[in-house]
């Protein structure tokens, strides 16, 4: 299984930037669409499941995508900025609500999310030059 997974580094970096705009949409319109409709704060969307849920997606996939494409590349830039971003995202999910409230958090979130999706673009773009198996 480990051999097919760099093929799919490109697909797996575009999955990724994906959940790191979903994070940032949800960050950003969750405050607008409790204003403007309460219920949905009682929705699964409004809820603080719903972030822990996107860590769950978004840990592996950054993990198994950016490792195989470190592996090629070898960019410590690509690792740094991964790990910084994914340990601000998890830092903002577990602890940020009641260390930084609520705005705090979701500047935090939408930073770790932008390092995150920064991150993958520099690895899609770096395994796309070096002619990865993507």
């Amino acid at each position: 299984m480990i051999d097919i997974l760099p093929k799919y580094t490109g697909t797996l970096d575009k999955f990724a930037v994906s959940a790191s705009a979903l994070c940032a949409v949800h960050c950003l319109s969750l405050p607008v669409l409790l204003g403007l409709f309460p219920a949905v704060g009682a929705t699964f969307f409004g809820q603080e499941s719903f972030h822990v849920l996107l860590l769950w997606f978004v840990i592996p996939l950054s993990v198994v995508s950016l490792s195989m494409g470190c592996r090629k590349h070898k960019s410590p830039a690509v690792a740094i900025l991964g790990s910084a971003g994914l340990t601000i995202l998890c830092l903002a999910a577990f602890f940020g609500h009641d260390l930084l409230g609520d705005d705090g958090e979701r500047i935090t979130t939408l930073l770790g999310a932008t390092i995150i999706a920064v991150a993958h673009v520099r690895n899609y773009g770096l395994c796309r030059k070096d002619a990865c198996e993507h």
